[in-house]
């Protein structure tokens, strides 16, 4: 059930957690970092649940935190799987693609995040206020910028059995807004954001009213 952070970088190759490519993962705290950043490679973000991760998923978990939390509300559970609030739809670019067509898609679909791909690998997460920025730091021909050539900002990795308490916290530690779910082979399976969060608390403040 781990989480993890990958550094910026330029859209080459993959840039998902090495745990995805059969090499060693660095240990980090939850909050604060406990050694330099290596931008060479991801750092794991919760060690105190990578061994449990992939062990046997969600019956795993429930075995850790216990099935009776599921007769608590959902927002109130111990533990609450991220597979539960995140989005499966998930649209993605490749890194050759320009800044203009990435801005196309995310109007054309009225969505604020994009998946950016490298030969079929995960490359990076990006976002419409991140896309933004980067526009106004630069010149008016930034839209036709490839990319391929850009540094892509840090994002967060998470299995579906990641509890979502656990990764809120992430999320604001490193103030980030979104986080991609992917399966044990590093496959995209969704994402999870601010909204889904919000919606998640929203619905359980209309049931209370209702009540």
């Amino acid at each position: 059930m781990a989480i993890f952070v990958s550094e910026p970088g330029r859209p080459v190759g993959t840039r998902l957690p090495e745990i995805f490519r059969g090499r060693r993962v660095g240990d980090v705290t939850e909050m604060t970092e406990s050694h330099a950043i290596n931008t060479g490679h991801s750092e794991v973000t919760d060690a105190e649940f990578q061994q449990a991760q992939y062990a046997s998923g969600l019956h795993r978990a429930m075995e850790e935190y216990g099935s009776a939390a599921y007769d608590e509300p959902r927002q109130q559970r111990s533990y609450l799987p991220v597979a539960t609030i995140c989005t499966p739809a998930l649209y993605s670019l490749p890194a050759s693609a320009t800044l203009s067509e990435a801005l196309t898609m995310m109007d054309d679909n009225g969505i604020h995040h994009l998946v950016i791909t490298a030969q079929d690998n995960v490359a990076g997460l990006i976002d419409l206020r991140w896309l933004l920025a980067w526009l106004h730091e630069h010149n008016a021909n930034a839209m036709s910028h490839s990319m391929v050539h850009i540094e892509l900002p840090a994002f967060l990795t998470a299995s579906p059995e990641t509890d979502a308490h656990q990764l809120a916290r992430l999320m604001l530690a490193h103030q980030l807004n979104a986080a991609l779910v992917v399966d044990k082979n590093g496959a995209p399976d969704g994402i999870v954001t601010s909204t889904d969060y919000l919606k998640l608390y929203a619905s359980a403040g209309r049931q209370e009213g209702t009540v």
